[in-house]
């Protein structure tokens, strides 16, 4: 019983400046002139005031802390070294209410670092700026700019963040982004994702889009092209010269999905939206993300050991769909071999029908009625397997109408994809498996994931950078952004606290105090 009464006064002690705070923070909320304001005024007091009195909570509570901590004679390091020399130290950490000081026993010898095993027990960042103000800093890039991220925490009333310190947080943020995701690969979490998974369709698409980089960062090729261009304006690039100042990003989906069969006649009437379309099954768990740092091998490579980690055992139908891109392809189909996995591969049907309109405007007017039956005609033979027939046949008009090379170019390039591509194009089967045969998917994730963000007027991105941002958006995008940080997180603890103790430090586990420990001030 007394040594309750005892721990209820240290508490009470503890946090007198807490209770000070919220007592004065009634009192004003009580007064005559809190009886006059609006409602908004009343909000905008209670934050003001309530984040000072959060402010101090924490900060009484890592005090309460200090208190508590335990003093031991000695501490050895990971190096072997015997720690002897103590004294407390208070650091600053900079938190989403404020600044707080941080009271800890420090152990130090000559020649070497020292260590702070409450750091451990706190888990504390190797700098300035908690977890939280991380994980918000995180958050903002993942889903806006630097730029409006630095606006808003320059209103609000916790730590400030400049532009260049919040571009080292979102480095340091995204560094633990593969292995989080190798994780998966693990015999425990691969069951557990396969047991999750609906539907019978393992889907794995992957496309590029590019983003201007650095001159430094562009691949040599393109760097020599841009080097030799001149610059029809100083301030900004110019129509045109972009091409020669990008650098490809790899974006890369992996979902499951379930079957929706249908027949050819249905994909016509969508496309000509006549009827109202039936719902159909939503992509399930899909994961999205891209690199513009990883080869396109790597990036695909990824995307295969993900789909393992749903379907180890191989039993779901495993279908790629791909926009016809050679290497893409081929990478794939490797990949498929290499891994023992029966691979269907499909073309989107999209990018067909763009060929198509392509074509029909050699033979008709531009947005005619007549260009539109053409091209529903094609489409109709196409998505009834008849792909060959349907090149062939347009190519062939084209001759009858005694067209120049140069007016009958589009034709002759439709039919030369529809042919390069044919045994990707069995669409009649595809249907009738009820599998997918477009990708909006990667379409949908390479405008969010890249274009939206990355592709804004006057940015010039670093491998480095690019590749932070797009992580994050990519775990912002793939509903992983919290397992994400609960594991950086823990990464950070193991890499900054417990891999450089011999042993496991409980620097709680009493309420000892060491007369002979020097007390200080504040440091950096």
């Amino acid at each position: 019983a007394v040594t309750d009464q005892t721990d209820a006064l240290d508490v009470g002690a503890a946090f007198a400046r807490s209770r000070e705070k919220y007592d004065e923070l009634v009192v004003t909320l009580s007064s005559a002139p809190a009886a006059g304001m609006t409602h908004s005024e009343v909000e905008k007091l209670v934050e003001r005031e309530g984040n000072e009195l959060m402010r101090r909570l924490l900060q009484d509570h890592f005090d309460l802390r200090a208190t508590r901590e335990t003093v031991v004679q000695s501490v050895v390091g990971s190096d072997g070294i015997e720690r002897t020399h103590r004294r407390r130290l208070v650091r600053k950490l900079e938190t989403i209410f404020g600044t707080v000081g941080v009271p800890r026993m420090q152990y130090g010898a000559d020649g070497t670092s020292s260590l702070r095993p409450l750091d451990m027990e706190l888990n504390m960042p190797p700098d300035l700026f908690s977890f939280g103000v991380r994980k918000h800093v995180a958050e903002e890039v993942a889903t806006g700019s630097f730029e409006t991220l630095v606006e808003k925490l320059a209103r609000a009333p916790g730590a400030k963040v400049g532009r260049r310190q919040a571009q080292e947080l979102a480095f340091k943020a995204a560094q633990d982004f593969d292995a989080f995701y190798e994780g998966r690969s693990d015999p425990a979490v691969a069951g557990s994702l396969a047991l999750s998974g609906r539907g019978s369709i393992l889907v794995i698409t992957a496309d590029g889009k590019g983003l201007v980089v650095r001159p430094e960062d562009l691949r040599e090729a393109t760097r020599k092209a841009a080097e030799s261009q001149s610059h029809k304006l100083t301030k900004r690039l110019s129509k045109g010269e972009k091409r020669n100042r990008k650098r490809m990003a790899t974006v890369a989906s992996v979902y499951t999905i379930g079957q929706f069969v249908r027949r050819p006649g249905d994909i016509l009437d969508d496309l000509r939206r006549e009827k109202k379309a039936e719902k159909r099954p939503s992509p399930f768990r899909k994961r999205v993300w891209a690199s513009v740092g990883k080869s396109s091998e790597a990036v695909i490579r990824e995307a295969f050991v993900e789909a393992l980690a749903r379907d180890p055992g191989r039993k779901k139908t495993w279908m790629a769909l791909v926009d016809g891109n050679a290497d893409q392809i081929r990478i794939m189909e490797r990949l498929a071999k290499e891994y023992e996995v029966e691979l269907t591969i499909v073309l989107d049907i999209i990018h067909v029908i763009e060929y198509l309109w392509k074509a029909a405007y050699v033979f008709h007017k531009d947005w005619t009625q007549e260009a539109q039956d053409w091209v529903s005609e094609r489409i109709r033979g196409i998505l009834d397997g008849k792909a060959g027939h349907m090149a062939a046949g347009m190519r062939r008009s084209a001759t009858w109408k005694g067209l120049t090379e140069a007016e009958r170019a589009a034709v002759d390039e439709c039919a030369t994809y529809i042919l390069n591509h044919t045994a990707y194009m069995r669409y009649d089967e595809y249907l009738a498996a009820g599998a997918p045969i477009a990708t909006g998917v990667i379409e949908g994730a390479c405008r969010h994931l890249v274009k939206d963000r990355m592709d804004i007027t006057g940015a010039r991105w670093s491998l480095d950078g690019a590749d932070a941002v797009l992580r994050l958006r990519a775990l912002w995008a793939s509903g992983d952004f919290d397992d994400y940080w609960a594991f950086h997180e823990m990464q950070e603890r193991e890499r900054n606290h417990a891999a450089l103790f011999a042993l496991p430090i409980t620097p709680t586990a009493s309420h000892q105090q060491d007369a002979e420990v020097r007390e200080v001030g504040t440091c950096a």
